[in-house]
């Protein structure tokens, strides 16, 4: 009868053929989390803004702008995390449940942060875009908003690079 556990390589070392499942969980959850859900509604929120902004004062849409690309460094972050851990995982190798369960986690602290700071700059972005658009002093008040809200993402790329390497 087979075993759920592979040889790995050691007579005294086991891994279960079903870790490498939590290492790609933790790709899928900092991609899907991550870009799907922050980066996206933080994008599309603040496009909404800007569209209406584009609307009343054409000139402004440039500085408007900000909100998106913020959106977009949300996105950088959880790819970057889902090809260090697909960096990590090889055929033919062990890959152990520990390493697996680290990257989940890893996964899910960039995912989840980014998701939370999508939400931030869409929100942010919106509302900002469109108060700048009736008083120009709002600008640097919006970016400096804009700058904390980017900063969870970046809090989660921390916290996930630093479990990914414990792995």
């Amino acid at each position: 009868m087979a075993s759920a556990y592979a040889d790995a390589g050691e007579p005294n070392e086991y891994t279960p053929y079903f870790a490498p499942f939590f290492g790609m969980a933790g790709m899928a959850f900092a991609m899907i989390f991550g870009c799907s859900a922050g980066a996206a509604y933080g994008t599309a929120k603040s496009g909404i803004g800007i569209a209406n902004v584009g609307t009343y004062r054409p000139d402004l849409i440039m500085k408007s702008l900000i909100p998106v690309v913020m959106s977009g460094i949300i996105a950088v972050y959880a790819l970057v995390i889902a090809v260090l851990i697909s960096a990590d995982m090889a055929p033919n190798e062990s890959y152990s449940l520990y390493t697996g369960f680290m990257h989940l986690a890893a996964g899910l602290s960039v995912g989840l942060a980014g998701m939370s700071a999508g939400y931030a700059i869409g929100i942010v972005g919106d509302m900002g875009v469109r108060s700048y658009m009736q008083q120009s002093r709002v600008f640097v008040g919006m970016v400096l908003i804009l700058i904390f809200g980017e900063v969870l993402g970046l809090y989660g790329l921390i916290v996930g690079l630093i479990l990914q390497s414990k792995s």
